[in-house]
């Protein structure tokens, strides 16, 4: 079966996620005002969540035998040698930590356990994603201090389509969502450092495409 088997209303499915995709990029085309940027824009210190595909080592301190490393499952879960389908997705690596001491309580006396993330994913509130015209569109794991520089780095810059400065931050902060406009080109092509800014966690850029 072929993927542009039409639909009803006469559309592939192809046709529709292309459409959908010129609606996005028309409007990150439209006038929004300049980032914010200095020191106050700067998310505050936050620990780290574990997420789905995340790779950790558990660390039980006097049982080598009930050390071990695994990644953890798309249902945010994982899976120790001694217990099964223990929640990790959501919970900071210390939170876990005492959640697996308390589980391995029934089998092992007073058990101190640490857990080390190895392999970074995270949820999606602390993703930056970037769609559009990136080289490479994708979801990178903030970290703390990241700038915008730090993202474009990531994704390997952008594609020779991209109009850099009609590009737009879309962030999200206390359930309302802002977008505001960005100088890819000036920052990128330029070398104008004015135009970096400091990220926060989920917040996502949309780099548009030329039409000229």
């Amino acid at each position: 079966m072929s993927i542009f088997t039409e639909l009803p209303g006469g559309r592939s499915p192809v046709a529709q996620v292309l459409a959908a995709l010129m609606v996005l990029m028309l409007s990150a085309c439209a006038s929004h005002p300049p980032a914010p940027a200095g020191e106050s824009a700067t998310a505050p210190d936050y620990n780290y969540v574990i997420g789905p595909g995340d790779t950790m080592e558990i660390f039980v301190w006097g049982n080598p035998e009930l050390t071990t490393t695994g990644i953890v499952r798309p249902d945010g879960k994982f899976t120790t040698r001694l217990v099964e389908d223990l929640q990790a997705s959501g919970r900071t690596s210390t939170e876990l930590a005492r959640d697996i001491e308390k589980a391995y309580g029934d089998y092992v006396r007073q058990p101190v356990v640490s857990v080390i993330v190895n392999g970074f994913v995270g949820v999606p509130e602390q993703q930056v994603r970037v769609v559009g015209e990136a080289a490479t569109p994708s979801s990178v794991p903030y970290r703390q201090h990241m700038t915008l520089l730090d993202l474009m780095i990531s994704v390997g810059g952008m594609t020779e389509f991209a109009a850099g400065n009609k590009s737009v931050l879309v962030r999200t902060f206390g359930g309302k969502q802002d977008s505001y406009g960005l100088r890819l080109d000036d920052l990128l092509k330029k070398g104008d450092i004015s135009a970096n800014m400091p990220l926060q966690p989920g917040d996502i850029v949309i780099i548009s495409e030329s039409w000229f």
